[in-house]
């Protein structure tokens, strides 16, 4: 059940950018938070699908999300990036939490005696993952930002562009040149 995104709310006030859905939701308008469910309901619930393979546990975790902005729209912070990245890694946090519950806990020696740790390759590894950082951190803002929604938010490119609004071809064009300045510096 989705709505016209352009719904106007009890308060006559059209609602477009999420600044001010939100404005409303703070406020108690529940039709800017009927409108923000039809925004982001997908993208939510699509990432805790992804993470849990489990239709009705995804269904929960949008639940939790939903409930999450309603009670505390106040925890987003738009100096740390968009509504739809934030309520995707919420999402995915959430998600990793319901797993977390399900699964049995091993214990402590069947850990520890199945550890295959190697210092050598954990050094190697944090120095590589160093690299990508810096990499990462250098390249163009609107590439990284993609990038990050993509490999770290896990992301598929049509949420990308549905999240940002930009068209598919722009954000599949700023992967892979974010990916090519990531392999130019490390084939260097």
């Amino acid at each position: 059940m989705y709505r016209d995104p352009e719904v106007k709310s009890e308060s006559g006030i059209q609602m477009r950018d999420d600044a001010s859905l939100l404005a409303l939701v703070q406020s108690g308008d529940e039709q800017a938070m009927a409108s923000l469910y039809d925004r982001y309901s997908r993208v939510v619930y699509s990432v805790a699908l992804r993470v849990l393979r489990d239709p009705g546990a995804a269904e929960e975790v949008l639940q939790d999300v939903i409930m999450q902005v309603w009670r505390n729209p106040e925890r987003f912070q738009q100096t740390r990036g968009t509504l739809g990245a934030w309520l995707a890694v919420v999402a995915r946090n959430r998600s990793i939490d319901a797993l977390r519950r399900r699964r049995p806990t091993d214990s402590v020696e069947d850990v520890i005696l199945s550890s295959g740790f190697n210092l050598a390759d954990d050094a190697e590894r944090n120095a590589l993952m160093e690299k990508a950082r810096t990499v990462i951190q250098n390249l163009p803002a609107e590439q990284r930002k993609t990038l990050e929604m993509a490999f770290f938010d896990g992301l598929t490119h049509i949420e990308i562009s549905e999240m940002t609004g930009d068209p598919l071809g722009t954000v599949k064009t700023r992967i892979r040149s974010a990916l090519i300045s990531l392999r130019r510096s490390f084939q260097a």
